[in-house]
């Protein structure tokens, strides 16, 4: 049975440790984000009152948590040999592993990456993969070594990406496939049968966690879906016509042949008041429906009726 260190936070870390369960093998420690990003006093507030789902799900398995600052810090590093793992597993976190930290564990340091490395290093994989239309992404368990993202490769899984998916459902489909993936990965560490593979760095790609949110409607329609699909649950997109600023739905957009008379890019085709909608002319000739609009602002959403029916059809929407 091997014995395993979980580090992270959100729904990979809970994932990670489900998987981890699922194996047979033997959480002996686990280190919640939280512990690093909050002064203790405050986290020790927000667990009492608004728990998250990090720490209901420690505790509702009873597993020992460590208490540290820091996952490169010396009392992180005596806890950690303290509990002696086997491996320790990365679900999420913000810090760059030192040698020091990951070469604790007997076997690994073993990150989990949202994506299907070497493509795809970096901070929030789901919104770039979604951005560049791609057709699949997945789940990369790798070792962890000096360099980000880059070590070798023990496992992956790939994740299709559907047209209407946005950063959460990829999220949702990859945290899942990371714990079936994660409980057959120790079943084979066990056995000592993993062999890894090294990155090819001619296919790799790195992309940091920045994004556009101003919609341009010169680029093609598809290009539009997939900046407005792939930055939700993290941030909004929005467009300007004239002084009303508006904020699609990233779950109500639809796509068109034009059969207008207008060609110019930008254009304001229709609106309609009763879904809340306007479909505006796309860089590739195609329309793009967005229902459900909202203007930006929290005062300003509720009057978002009265700023369609401002809307000329047949103007440019414009850009600031």
């Amino acid at each position: 049975m091997l014995k395993v260190v979980v580090i992270g936070y959100g729904d990979m870390f809970c994932n990670i440790i489900a998987g981890t369960l699922d194996s047979g093998s033997k959480i002996v420690g686990v280190f919640r984000h939280d512990r690093v990003k909050m002064n203790n006093c405050i986290r020790w507030i927000k667990d009492i009152i608004n728990p998250d789902s990090d720490y209901n799900y420690v505790k509702s398995y009873n597993l020992h948590e460590i208490k540290a600052k820091s996952a490169n810090s010396n009392n992180f590093r005596k806890q950690l040999l303290k509990l002696n793992p086997d491996i320790v597993l990365v679900a999420s976190w913000s810090e760059k592993l030192t040698p020091e930290t990951f070469n604790l564990p007997k076997i690994a340091t073993i990150n989990v990456h949202p994506s299907l490395l070497p493509r795809y290093r970096g901070p929030n994989p789901y919104v770039q993969t979604i951005l560049h239309l791609e057709e699949k992404s997945g789940v990369t368990f790798h070792l962890v070594d000096s360099k980000i993202d880059r070590g070798s490769i023990l496992d992956q899984r790939v994740v299709e990406i559907k047209d209407s998916y946005t950063g959460k459902e990829l999220k949702g489909k990859t945290v899942l496939a990371a714990r079936g993936a994660v409980c057959e990965l120790l079943e084979k560490l066990s056995e000592d049968v993993v062999f890894p593979v090294s990155q090819n760095e001619r296919l790799a790609s790195y992309y940091p966690a920045e994004y556009e949110p101003e919609l341009d409607f010169t680029k093609t329609s598809r290009e539009i879906s997939a900046q407005i699909r792939a930055i939700h649950p993290w941030g909004k997109t929005f467009f300007f016509i004239g002084n009303l600023t508006f904020v699609p739905d990233p779950y109500k957009i639809q796509i068109e042949d034009n059969t207008t008379e207008y060609s110019d890019a930008g254009t304001i085709v229709t609106k309609s008041l009763k879904d809340n909608s306007i479909k505006i002319l796309c860089g590739d000739n195609k329309l793009i429906k967005l229902s459900g609009l909202k203007q930006h602002g929290l005062i300003q959403q509720f009057f978002t009726k009265q700023a369609i029916s401002k809307v000329d059809v047949g103007k440019m929407a414009m850009f600031q």
